[in-house]
């Protein structure tokens, strides 16, 4: 059995490099995806850089992470095979491993397209360390310690792939390929509309003068310079001053681009536009569009199942982290408590419900009625 601490060796073999934060465009865009898809040797750096850039995104950040928490605030454990649930081997879990980091790691992988962890302690802590997704070409499993560097490991190919490394990939370029033009047409519409307002709010100015006399063309020149907002000038009598025709648009071309963006990416992540058009918004639209998320959420815990079975614990249990189990990962499945207190009071005039199983599912104390002093009070009143 491997030993059971055990210090990263790829992940501290990172070499550290500063990204770019120039603003991107389609063309970088373009020149990112040609990068990672050619047939021989692809990097990933340029277009993981660009998906890093998207996912600060305010609204593309929101709908992410509104699904992303859907599964990992989801109640989980360990069943057996006839699939009671088992608490023992699922508080040996807990203490085997961070889970948050490992379900996050999936479930990343869907919009980044892949995630490799590397298992190991820290300060005596077990850690699930994330190697830079710039770093790895998951085509052809290899590791670049520098991300434009010609060093690689074939981390698919050593002993420790499968037990203290760890891979989930969802085939493809992920989910941001799809949502990146569509951040960037946004950036590119609010910048624009930014410069509007300006321009909108202070209406361009002029002033008429010899352009031929070089000292008079300065003289106007900073006069225009330093002039600011100022609502009060001195000019020459040989010059005149004047307001050019400002812009007569408010910026809906720019509200619209931004609203299709917005959109497109809620429909991309979400399935639906959830909680956004408040204009044509209504009840029953935001009631299906959160039926559609679940399904995609639903979708997420299936993917982690499946991880976490034929991934995780069998890696938990190589490396000695936790024993061997036959159990399998299941995430609890939530109770609908509306339509379940319907029920619930529709059976109470007929049959006995028990009064710790209501106050566990709905969190109501109760008490059964002692019928026996309401009628002694009934009979008292009528005496």
């Amino acid at each position: 059995m491997a030993k059971k601490i055990k210090s990263p060796t790829l992940s501290a073999s990172v070499v550290k490099r500063s990204v770019s934060q120039t603003r991107k465009d389609i063309a970088d865009w373009n020149n990112a995806k040609a990068a990672a898809t050619r047939a021989e040797r692809p990097r990933f750096a340029l277009l993981q850089d660009i998906y890093d850039s998207i996912a600060d995104d305010a609204l593309l950040a929101s709908q992410v992470n509104n699904r992303m928490q859907r599964t990992i605030a989801a109640d989980f454990g360990l069943v057996d095979r006839g699939g009671k649930p088992d608490p023992k081997a699922t508080a040996l879990l807990m203490e085997a491993a961070p889970m948050h980091d490992i379900i996050t790691a999936v479930l990343e992988s869907v919009f980044y397209g892949y995630s490799v962890l590397e298992l190991g302690t820290e300060n005596g802590i077990r850690k699930a360390f994330a190697l830079p997704r710039r770093n790895i070409d998951p085509a052809n499993g290899v590791f670049y310690p520098d991300a434009f560097g010609n060093a690689a490991i074939a981390y698919r190919q050593t002993s420790e792939y499968g037990r203290w490394l760890l891979e989930f990939a969802a085939g493809g370029l992920g989910v941001f390929n799809k949502a990146v033009p569509h951040v960037l047409f946004k950036r590119f519409a609010q910048s624009c509309w930014s410069e509007l307002c300006e321009i909108y709010g202070i209406p361009p100015r002029y002033i008429k003068t010899n352009t031929t006399d070089a000292a008079m063309l300065d003289r106007a020149e900073n006069m225009l310079r330093d002039m600011g907002a100022a609502a009060a000038f001195v000019i020459d009598t040989n010059e005149e001053f004047q307001f050019a025709q400002g812009v007569s648009t408010n910026g809906d071309v720019y509200a619209n681009l931004i609203r299709l963006c917005n959109n497109e990416n809620s429909l991309l992540i979400s399935g639906a536009i959830v909680g956004q058009d408040t204009e044509n918004g209504n009840y029953s639209k935001e009631e299906s569009a959160v039926r559609m998320l679940e399904q995609l959420v639903n979708a997420d815990r299936r993917r982690v199942e499946a991880a976490m079975n034929t991934a995780v614990l069998p890696a938990l249990a190589a490396i000695g982290w936790m024993p061997e189990t036959r159990c399998a990962f299941r995430f609890s499945a939530a109770d609908d408590t509306d339509r379940l207190w319907q029920i619930t009071k529709e059976l109470l005039p007929y049959k006995e419900v028990d009064n710790k199983w209501i106050a566990d599912k709905f969190g109501v104390p109760v008490e059964d009625k002692d019928f026996g002093q309401a009628l002694e009070a009934r009979a008292d009143f009528f005496v």
